[in-house]
């Protein structure tokens, strides 16, 4: 298919919601995703806001509020007076109504944003949408109803597992992951931002691949002006944003916050139980629903430990822009509006090592094509041991179908990384203590992954992989 030049990336997206307009049956198309990654967009430019029915739920306003907002687009879309519906199922017999006048074999495409929040408490929306499509809209040849909802648990667990009249009644779930690497370079493009990969990849760091803040940077000034400009200066929009994002997401937002801040001083990451310990949380049920949650909601990544079972299953804090909100900004006290400018190169860099292998772990896919091996089933894991009485640990480890296993080290670098004669002793030393522990007989790859690759001498003989940023910013 030919794809809107308007939209970065989501060519998946756009393929599903191309098939969708083209069958022949009714379609209900469900796009969820956390706050600020673009699904009102994605939606908006698909269709070119071309809808017979439009209307948004508003954030925190009373069920009466809702119906008004409801009435008033209706009779905009009708261009027919209607009384303010008393309740949902009313507005829907109203929306109904309308719908009935178009010819049968017309296409109908309806547009509901941010529907969790016109769920309100006892209002019975879920209940009236049930009615609304299981007694007419499904039988409705050509009409598609595409519902959004910031809110992600409440799309995935009340409308996608809904256990009631609505259970799979969801004929298309979308969900709207945050960008690459590649989309981000597209994207900051398209907005007059024309920076190196360098660039790009320290704006991902910090930022990652939410459109929103990526759309705030401003292509006359630097990036660390940049950064100052929106944390730590006067008014600065994305100081603010912490607060508000796990508000509209979660409902229990304090114990959200409290897990993610536990995960932000655990960077090698934290088992279940070592969680439930951290934050003194004795109620088991509850923090499962919070690790899936976060989870769903693109803020941790789950891995296990190679060899490991699944109960020891690990939870790692990914999300860019909490890492680094926690990290720098959550505690300060605005006293220095050029903070990430005048911080010194040291503890900057730190940060960027640890902020590099996070953008490594969101692109293993990429990592993958580079190594040739996308066709190749294989399961990525880590593994911790011990050297030297120190513990040690790989984050990325890639068992191949192919009897290979790729012991992934990621190095942050503002130039070609040197591989001095110590740390290709370390490596190799890691990597016999890798086949030691894991009694494992496959050959073992040893990959280094760094922005801009190696300086050539003969420590680098130790490395059978090298792979550049080039590499992670491709499709």
């Amino acid at each position: 298919m030919e794809y809107n030049p308007r939209i970065i990336g989501r060519e998946h997206e756009q393929d599903i919601l191309q098939h969708c307009v083209e069958s022949q049956r009714a379609e209900f198309v469900a796009v969820y995703g956390r706050r600020r990654i673009g699904k009102t967009y994605l939606v908006k430019q698909f269709f070119k806001d071309t809808f017979d029915f439009y209307t948004s739920g508003v954030y925190k306003v009373s069920r009466a509020e809702q119906l008004k907002r409801w009435q008033v687009q209706l009779n905009r879309h009708s261009g027919k007076r209607r009384p303010c519906p008393k309740d949902w199922f009313e507005a829907f017999d109203q929306l109904r109504d309308y719908l009935e006048t178009r010819s049968n074999d017309e296409r109908l495409i309806l547009f509901i944003d941010e529907l969790p929040w016109l769920d309100t408490p006892k209002s019975g929306f879920l209940r009236a949408l049930e009615v609304f499509w299981n007694s007419w809209a499904a039988d409705r040849i050509g009409l598609k109803l595409i519902v959004c909802g910031s809110a992600t648990t409440w799309m995935t667990n009340k409308l996608l597992g809904d256990k009631g009249g609505l259970h799979n009644r969801v004929t298309r779930p979308i969900h709207l992951a945050p960008f690459t690497l590649n989309e981000t370079e597209r994207y900051l493009k398209s907005i007059g931002i024309d920076w190196s990969r360098g660039e790009v990849l320290d704006t991902y760091m910090i930022l990652g691949g939410t459109p929103y803040y990526l759309s705030l940077l401003r292509p006359e000034i630097s990036l660390r002006q940049n950064v100052d400009e929106l944390f730590f200066g006067q008014d600065a929009i994305l100081r603010s944003e912490y607060e508000f994002m796990f508000s509209s997401l979660f409902n229990t937002s304090h114990i959200y916050r409290r897990v993610v801040e536990c995960l932000s001083l655990k960077l090698k990451g934290l088992t279940r139980s070592e969680i439930m310990a951290e934050i003194k949380k004795d109620e088991s049920g509850i923090i499962t629903e919070v690790m899936d949650n976060l989870e769903k909601c693109d803020f941790i990544r789950r891995y296990r430990a190679y060899g490991k079972k699944q109960r020891d299953t690990m939870y790692q804090l990914t999300d860019m822009y909490t890492l680094f909100y926690l990290r720098f900004v959550k505690d300060y006290k605005g006293m220095n509006a050029n903070a990430w400018s005048t911080m010194s190169e040291g503890k900057r860099n730190v940060w960027s090592g640890y902020a590099f292998e996070q953008v490594c772990l969101l692109h293993i896919n990429q990592i993958r094509k580079a190594l040739g091996i996308a066709g190749i089933a294989n399961d990525v894991c880590a593994w911790g041991g011990t050297i030297d009485g120190k513990g040690t640990q790989i984050d990325l480890v890639i068992d191949r179908g192919d009897k290979v296993i790729n012991l992934c080290e990621m190095k942050y670098s503002t130039g070609r990384y040197e591989v001095t004669k110590d740390y290709a002793e370390w490596m190799s030393e890691r990597r016999e203590l890798f086949r030691k522990d894991t009694v494992t007989n496959k050959t073992l790859h040893l990959t280094l992954v760094s922005p801009y690759g190696v300086v050539l001498g003969k420590n680098t003989a130790v490395l059978q992989n090298v792979i550049t940023m080039d590499g992670l910013f491709e499709r």
